[in-house]
């Protein structure tokens, strides 16, 4: 019997172990889902402020006879998805969640296209589906590491698709409320005709119209190429911050177990305790008694 309370107390204190790494992996998540949403947050008036001169490059690059450095109109011919997930675990559904969601696209596309994945969980979720990326990205763990990321997915929709011809698709889950995410499938390229549009109709906050200085294509080349960069950006920092929802909810799922965990080995070495109390002292009294008896 003292075996097995020894036994019990051994994972009673194994589970309180677990319970604290549980706690602290809780707090790291909270923490990282302020920084991500923070970082989203900071960059609409950036965002802001690009979408307006964009707007004001369109309307000047379309006086000069149409949008030649937005690539040619039309439907693209060559076309890419990307993929945001996770390269570390314990985040319940959220790599298969978006996998699922862009497989459902891709079958329905009609067109094979080149497909990429932010995090390796994420892209073992696209194989199991028949999908074979055709790259993998590393996913950040700072915000500060977003940025060289952004430029490397940059860089291969130059290299792999072109960036005037190409049609892109980002799917990644978004933190929604509490420990909530939900899929989100956003259409980066083509800047086609409906994009001009709605971009060239922003309206100006004040009166007195800027003027563009130097080419108005190459400045409204540049410009789209900052919206491309800030929408990637935005994409990833939510897909992070759903990420950390997703592992704060697993966590929660995990520390209500261990403390119902605990409770039970607790109430089990009580009772064993108490049952070698008891049987302890019925010895006593057995051995009182029987000293009693008259000889």
């Amino acid at each position: 019997m003292s075996e097995t309370i020894v036994g019990l107390r051994r994972k009673i204190r194994s589970a309180q172990d677990l319970h604290s790494v549980v706690r602290a992996m809780k707090a790291m998540a909270s923490s990282n889902i302020v920084r991500y949403e923070q970082a989203v947050r900071a960059l609409a008036d950036y965002a802001r402020s690009a979408s307006l001169g964009l707007g004001l490059a369109l309307r000047e690059s379309g006086k000069g006879g149409g949008n030649a450095a937005l690539g040619a109109s039309g439907r693209p011919s060559r076309v890419g998805v990307i993929v945001f997930g996770s390269d570390q675990g314990l985040v319940g559904q959220f790599n298969e969640v978006v996998a699922e969601h862009a497989g459902r696209f891709i079958s329905g596309m009609g067109r094979e296209p080149a497909v990429w994945g932010m995090g390796e969980l994420a892209c073992e979720r696209l194989r199991e589906a028949g999908i074979v990326p055709a790259g993998v990205f590393p996913a950040p763990n700072t915000v500060e590491a977003i940025s060289p990321l952004i430029g490397g997915i940059l860089n291969e929709i130059e290299e792999r698709l072109g960036f005037e011809e190409a049609e892109v698709h980002l799917f990644y889950n978004c933190h929604a409320a509490g420990t909530h995410c939900s899929p989100r499938h956003l259409q980066l390229l083509p800047l086609d005709a409906f994009w001009r549009r709605r971009f060239g109709e922003l309206a100006w906050p004040t009166k007195v119209l800027p003027e563009l200085a130097g080419d108005p294509d190459r400045t409204l080349r540049a410009l789209a190429r900052e919206h491309v960069f800030v929408s990637l950006f935005r994409a990833c920092a939510e897909s992070l911050a759903g990420e950390n929802a997703s592992r704060l909810a697993a966590m929660q799922r995990a520390e209500k177990n261990i403390d119902e965990l605990v409770f039970s080995l607790s109430a089990d070495f009580h009772r064993l305790r108490q049952d070698g109390i008891d049987a302890e002292l019925f010895d006593v009294i057995a051995g009182f008694e029987a000293l009693r008896e008259p000889a």
